[in-house]
């Protein structure tokens, strides 16, 4: 029994030492927690075709006429906007109950269908406000940004047109530039809708090579102004591919944290387009073209807000059942037929997170 007794002193002994270990490490991470997070969301989305049924003079939309070849009227119309609605109602939810605090919009008619769809039921509530101008495209569809005041408050905005040398008929929609404070911090918002790859991808490059060049000149201006730490976010249907020349070269964008230096772009889509995952499908091949870039303070520091994740929002609801297209985007037209579906492009978000000292 004597002889027990030393061994079970020792063994007490490793079991209290084990338990003061036990609760310093909880304390510990108890004191590492202290700090809480300020999570937003940021979003993109090509819409497809969101016209009015108004044919307007000049502007090749007679297609989304009642009489024009889509047979476009006010039921359908309120049906496409009752679709949107409903999509940009429910990205990000699962983070920022809110949804996205900035939206970026592609293929719009014009600012009235724009304000047609923050009215409608399902996000009105949010209150986004709206910046559109019209651009020069022939087909009369343009860029917008969409915001909502409480977390966005807009100072300045102007367009960027795209020109092309020796090109006098050339005409695409302009890009929109948006400055303000977001959330109190300096930032400004770049929505873009590059030049189609009408005619083949090889072919119509240099257009959105010409683009990217365009979009990182506006951005380059921004930092030379305000500095390296300044805060641009890029986000577009670029027609191309985040690994595609235009964006990669000439917007000198990067694909991971690590690569990313001063001058440069991060874009973290670039990770997703490689792991398979697409924004819209073409000839059962998935594209990335709905990307959100920006500048190096949103990585190389975490002052203010910084880059936390970036998503596709490819929810099942949202692709097409059966047929040929089964798996795609649910689109609202294809081949001539109306498909009552939502938009041929998935939205793309992103989150910003800044810690919060408690």
């Amino acid at each position: 029994m004597f002889l027990l007794l030393p061994r079970l002193m020792q063994r007490m002994k490793h079991i209290i030492l084990s338990l003061v270990f036990l609760f310093s490490a909880i304390s510990c991470a108890q004191n590492n927690n202290s700090n809480s997070y300020q999570v937003t969301s940021i979003g993109f989305y090509n819409v497809e075709n969101l016209f009015d049924t108004i044919n307007t003079p000049d502007v090749n939309d007679e297609d989304f006429t009642p009489k024009g070849l889509n047979k476009w009227d006010s039921k359908k119309y309120i049906e496409k906007l009752d679709r949107l609605a409903e999509v940009i109602s429910l990205i990000g939810i699962d983070h920022t109950p809110d949804g996205p605090a900035v939206l970026g919009l592609a293929e719009v008619e014009n600012k009235n269908v724009v304000y047609d769809l923050t009215q409608h039921a399902r996000i009105k509530s949010r209150g986004y406000q709206i910046v559109h101008y019209d651009s020069p495209d022939k087909r009369g569809i343009d860029v917008a940004l969409i915001y909502q005041p409480k977390y966005f408050k807009v100072e300045s905005s102007s367009t960027h047109t795209l020109t092309i040398p020796e090109k006098d008929d050339f005409f695409t929609r302009d890009m929109l530039l948006v400055s303000g404070k977001f959330m109190g911090e300096r930032t400004h918002f770049i929505v873009a809708h590059w030049p189609s790859r009408r005619g083949g991808e090889k072919r119509s490059s240099p257009l959105r090579e010409a683009a990217g060049l365009l979009a990182k000149s506006i951005i380059d201006s921004i930092t030379l102004a305000e500095g390296e730490n300044a805060k641009v976010i890029f986000m577009g249907d670029l027609n191309d591919d985040p690994v595609n020349k235009s964006v990669r070269l000439n917007m000198n964008s990067k694909g991971n944290t690590a690569q990313v230096v001063t001058g440069s772009m991060f874009n973290p889509f670039e990770e997703l387009y490689k792991k398979g995952i697409g924004s819209l499908a073409w000839q059962d091949t998935w594209n990335l073209f709905d990307q959100i870039l920006m500048t190096p303070a949103y990585v190389l520091n975490q002052s203010g807000f910084y880059f936390h994740k970036a998503f596709v929002f490819n929810k099942a609801f949202l692709t097409q059942k059966d047929g040929r297209f089964k798996g795609y985007p649910w689109r609202s037209f294809a081949g001539g037929s109306y498909l009552a579906g939502y938009s041929d492009h998935f939205p793309t978000f992103i989150l910003l997170k800044k810690k919060v000292e408690n």
